[in-house]
């Protein structure tokens, strides 16, 4: 199987299909995930929340998708991936929908959907991933996947874009209403999508595998032996296999925790920041916030490119170290103008670039550093283990500001350098790691990574039992 997709030179049609079904999968998942940052600049103040209250409601759906990403990820490895994809897509699009139906003042009714909301996220950003990987040349593998994840942006673009210009006509509850449509999105899925062929094939199901690979290829199955998509059988593997590999473990895990603090917290709370800052109203700063996931969407692409110039670890430390950058000068100058241009909202824009754009890097590789038996599984312990921060993240914002004042409030100024110092620190962390525990993915088919990691398990192995000797 390896053989027949590496000496492609070319992608078929049938294999575009699979990369924009997992790329329209990514946008409208992350439309439903940020669509709460938009509803929450026009009930704030109508329903006089506190910071404590609103951080509740913005974290809910990090706590969510630390558990969806823990359990769909799970289930991926034992199921398959097409059966996952297809069950978080309804999950999370029907709890988007139900929050329309949310009574006035019901903050705690909020946060309970949005639990619901980013289970569902959390699920579908860790089996979309492996799905598209595995049904790709190694040539291609890191560019794809940085590509698959570039459209994520577009998303909370588009919940900018109805929050600027739809929510005034047809209320926040409307967007919510829309939060629904991805949910039809499951039948494209069901035509477009097969099983991985991998996948079969680790399963012991060849004929399938085949049919699967067969159609990707777009040639004819039977012309393909059965012995090219025998590959050795997966025994079931446990949650705790993973501590197996520590390396792999630590990059993965860490490199999320830092890099989804720090855009989490900077990006949950963006739009209500420039609303109060500036002075400016809610259609005012979704319609700024157009232009700061614009640097998102711009930052996936270069960076997806950037994965294979220089490799995963050298771009991991490029994002990490960068976005600290850029977050720190945010938090210094909060109110400083470059003539009417507002000096802070520039810096979000490379905040962005960076640390949102670098995630074209960040999830991909996350996969490519577990073994075939572990790579959901172990993406989406990454994930929800870098799930933590979007909690501690806009949470952290929150508490430094002041959590038990009212939002509708000033902004204190003096808190906004330390807020942005903090979330500048962990994605300071994110760069750390990739450069003190990364190991290079770039130009490695999956068979070769996974013997790469045999090694390291078996050298690890041999380390703890030289001091018994």
């Amino acid at each position: 199987m390896l053989e027949y997709l590496d000496k492609q030179t070319r992608l078929t049609g049938n294999q575009y299909k699979i990369i924009a079904a997992a790329v329209i999968g990514d946008m409208l998942e992350f439309f439903d995930l940020y669509l709460i940052a938009y509803v929450l600049s026009f009930i704030v103040k109508p329903w006089r929340l506190t910071y404590g209250q609103s951080m509740c409601i913005l974290l809910s759906s990090g706590i969510g998708a630390i558990i969806g990403a823990y359990l769909w990820g799970y289930i991926a490895d034992r199921i398959g991936r097409r059966t996952v994809f297809i069950a978080t897509v309804i999950n999370f699009s029907v709890a988007t929908g139900i929050q329309a139906l949310t009574p006035e003042g019901g903050w705690i009714f909020l946060t309970v959907f949005r639990f619901f909301v980013g289970v569902g996220v959390g699920g579908l950003y860790v089996v979309d991933l492996p799905l598209v990987q595995e049904f790709m040349p190694t040539s291609k593998r890191g560019f794809i996947g940085g590509i698959v994840t570039s459209f994520v942006p577009v998303g909370n673009m588009l919940g900018a874009v109805l929050g600027a210009y739809l929510a005034p006509s047809i209320g926040w509850r409307g967007l919510f209403v829309i939060g629904l449509l991805p949910a039809l999105f499951t039948l494209v899925v069901r035509a477009w999508v097969p099983e991985s062929p991998r996948w079969l094939a680790r399963m012991g199901r060849t004929e399938e595998a085949r049919a699967s690979l067969g159609w990707a290829l777009q040639i004819d199955p039977k012309s393909i032996p059965l012995s090219a998509v025998t590959l050795p059988s997966s025994p079931p593997t446990r949650f705790l296999d993973l501590f197996r590999y520590p390396r792999s473990l630590i990059v993965s895990w860490f490199g999320n925790l830092g890099a989804q603090t720090g855009v989490y917290g900077v990006n949950l709370w963006a739009p209500t920041l420039l609303m109060l800052l500036m002075g400016v109203s809610p259609a005012v700063a979704a319609f700024w916030m157009i232009w700061v996931n614009a640097g998102s969407f711009v930052g996936r692409f270069f960076f997806a490119w950037l994965s294979e110039a220089i490799g995963r670890r050298a771009s991991g430390a490029v994002i990490g170290f960068g976005a600290a950058a850029a977050t720190l000068l945010a938090g210094l100058f909060p109110t400083a103008m470059l003539g009417t241009i507002s000096v802070f909202w520039l810096l979000l824009i490379i905040v962005q670039f960076v640390g949102s754009g670098g995630f074209s890097v960040i999830g991909p590789y996350a996969a490519e550093v577990w073994p075939a038996g572990l790579r959901a599984t172990g993406m989406g312990s990454a994930y929800g283990f870098g799930g933590i921060g979007k909690v501690i993240g806009p949470a952290g914002l929150a508490l430094i500001i002041g959590s038990t004042d009212l939002i509708s409030l000033k902004v204190t100024l003096d808190a906004i350098t330390p807020a942005f110092l903090y979330l500048a620190a962990w994605f300071a962390l994110s760069g750390i790691v990739y450069l003190a525990f990364g190991f290079e993915t770039k130009g490695r088919s999956f068979e070769e990574i996974d013997e790469q990691l045999a090694g390291q398990r078996a050298r690890a192995g041999r380390a703890r039992s030289a001091p018994a000797q």
